[in-house]
């Protein structure tokens, strides 16, 4: 999808094919991370959410990270006077010669794009399929929203069956860690799981504007290394991310659930 706008380091781009140096890592090595919100009402949801995540996965890799400030102030001029749409904000490492080892303290690449609210689901409610792919296992790379992301690629390439809204994916190990977009919860009647992210997956945005409001429910809260066979005694089962929100499960192979209660009650708490 086309994006409306594109600021690099701070610039409107005309053309924005062309805005990003051939020698950025994040282009060469996928040296970076990205943040995708969504603005409504001409408002970024969760955008403090958002930026500490950033900020904080910067500090992890060692990169240059621009600012809350600096950012808030593209994401204000590449919204200009737009409402609606898909805020993504990437930030790398910078651009310099090839090879693996970067240039201490090299200056960040940021590029801030607007983007239009994708087509509105016709039905908020999700059948989905297990993925063939298995997801890799590295701690020091976990819970970050990383430019890396061939496995969620290569993971939705699997089906085309329009029927099929997302697939759920398993690490090497065998363990439940995400959809291919968006976090998973289990809901057993009052309380409320989700993979522990310890060794891959996102720690999605939503999904930690979810698990605060669980608490501030009443709800039972666990973050753990959940299975496939946790699903046999799920309640309900649905779906977290920043654009989509939350969305139930419907349906997994031969396994169906009702969009319970637990998900209206917390879309209603956070206003989607």
């Amino acid at each position: 999808m086309t994006a409306r706008a594109v600021w690099v380091n701070g610039q409107a781009v005309a053309d924005a094919a062309h805005a990003v140096a051939y020698a950025d890592r994040g282009f060469n090595y996928g040296d970076g991370l990205f943040e995708t919100a969504l603005l409504r009402d001409g408002t970024v949801r969760f955008l403090a959410a958002h930026l500490q995540r950033l900020r904080e996965s910067c500090e992890r890799l060692r990169i240059a990270y621009p600012g809350d400030a600096q950012l808030t102030a593209d994401i204000l001029g590449v919204s200009g006077k737009e409402r609606d749409g898909v805020i993504k904000v990437v930030v790398t490492r910078g651009a310099w010669g090839r090879g693996y080892r970067p240039l201490s303290h090299l200056p960040s690449t940021r590029v801030v794009a607007l983007h239009p609210l994708p087509v509105a689901d016709a039905n908020s409610a999700l059948t989905v399929r297990w993925c063939e792919l298995r997801l890799s296992r590295n701690a020091v790379l976990a819970g970050m929203k990383h430019l890396n992301r061939l496995e969620n690629v290569l993971a939705q390439m699997e089906w085309d069956d329009a029927a099929i809204g997302e697939g759920l994916l398993l690490d090497t190990e065998g363990e439940l860690v995400s959809a291919t977009a968006g976090n998973i919860f289990i809901a057993r009647y009052d309380a409320l799981l989700t993979p522990d992210l310890r060794y891959s997956g996102v720690r999605g945005v939503m999904r930690g504007q979810v698990l605060r409001a669980a608490v501030e429910l009443g709800l039972s809260v666990s973050e753990e290394p959940l299975w496939p066979h946790d699903l046999e005694h799920a309640t309900e089962v649905f779906i977290t991310s920043a654009l989509r929100g939350i969305r139930p499960v419907i349906a997994l192979e031969s396994r169906q659930w009702e969009a319970g209660p637990q998900a209206r009650r917390l879309s209603a708490a956070l206003g989607l």
